[in-house]
């Protein structure tokens, strides 16, 4: 009697932690979507859809860069990413660091170009957690690292 409750309890702490894990890991994948939905929307030239993901762009310095790169970096084509540095991937806990991503529209590797966007990670890994993209910045050098937040 004692042995099939211990293996059904068993069962319900790996079942538990998995969950955890899983949705931990999820995290990883939804920050790169959103930032990909945002460079997506600064090919299309769509400073309006920038603006409208980015939830800590108000002040008049930010959206003036959000402008000028939907104006200047509007491109034909699909984005590619040829790197993705993230300094939030597998946060345990609440965390704002900069995600740092080289791209290029297909076929046109040679339009590479290197931004940075501010994420924020709030919440821990055993609640859940939440992500926000707070800014953007104008292009940066190829070699150049982020910005501290």
């Amino acid at each position: 009697m004692k042995r099939p409750l211990i293996i059904a309890a068993g069962v319900i702490v790996l079942l538990a932690v998995s969950f955890v894990v899983a949705r931990w890991i999820n995290n990883d994948t939804v920050e790169r979507a959103r930032v990909v939905e945002l460079l997506r929307a600064q090919m299309r030239g769509d400073a309006a859809d920038m603006l409208r993901r980015l939830t800590a762009c108000e002040d008049p310095a930010c959206i003036a860069i959000v402008r000028e790169n939907a104006r200047r970096l509007r491109r034909d084509g699909e984005l590619k990413v040829a790197l993705y540095q993230s300094q939030t991937a597998h946060a345990l806990r609440s965390r704002t660091r900069f995600t740092r991503v080289v791209w290029f529209p297909s076929g046109r590797e040679a339009e590479t170009t290197v931004q940075c966007v501010l994420v924020r990670r709030k919440g821990n890994a055993l609640t859940g957690m939440t992500v926000s993209l707070l800014r953007v910045t104008a292009p940066i050098g190829r070699e150049s690292s982020c910005p501290s937040p």
